[in-house]
């Protein structure tokens, strides 16, 4: 049971992380992280969406934006990948646990899940996507809010 609690934090954490990109987006590797600068308004705009950004328009939860509170912006990121790198290891941990056979099912369970959600190279699990923080978010959707009517104004 405690495997499959530890199983859903990170498919949880790794929904509030989403990033969902339809141009090119400049990135730094750090670790199994990717560290996202603060993008412009050009490319938070036009080319990248994370599911963050959404969360901070919609005032909903999300996991940086805990972090954010509770680390400040200037500490959430890092607080919160050594957070994932804990849970990654103890998932590592517990799966070995596990039966051989309920693991190779599991593991191949996770690669089809990954496959069917689009992607086809890479770590069956995934890289970690971490959102610029968004320091000041009610400047933040007064600022998309006015973009988008500046937008339908003109489109």
């Amino acid at each position: 049971m405690e495997f499959l609690s530890i199983s859903e934090f990170l498919v949880e954490v790794s929904d509030d992380l989403l990033w969902n990109c339809m141009g090119v987006a400049f990135v730094l590797l750090i670790s199994d992280f990717l560290f996202v600068p603060y993008a412009t308004s050009e490319t938070s705009e036009w080319c990248c969406r994370f599911d963050y950004e959404d969360d901070v328009l919609e005032n909903s939860f999300n996991i940086l934006r805990m972090f954010v509170r509770i680390y400040g912006a200037s500490e959430a990121q890092t607080a919160l990948a050594k957070c994932i790198s804990e849970a990654e290891e103890k998932y590592d941990q517990l799966l070995k646990n596990l039966d051989p056979q309920l693991s190779s099912k599991y593991q191949r369970r996770c690669e089809e899940a990954t496959k069917e959600g689009g992607k086809i190279s890479g770590h069956a699990l995934g890289t970690w996507n971490m959102p610029p923080v968004i320091v000041d978010e009610d400047l933040y959707r007064s600022n998309v809010v006015n973009s988008r009517s500046t937008m339908s104004t003109y489109g």
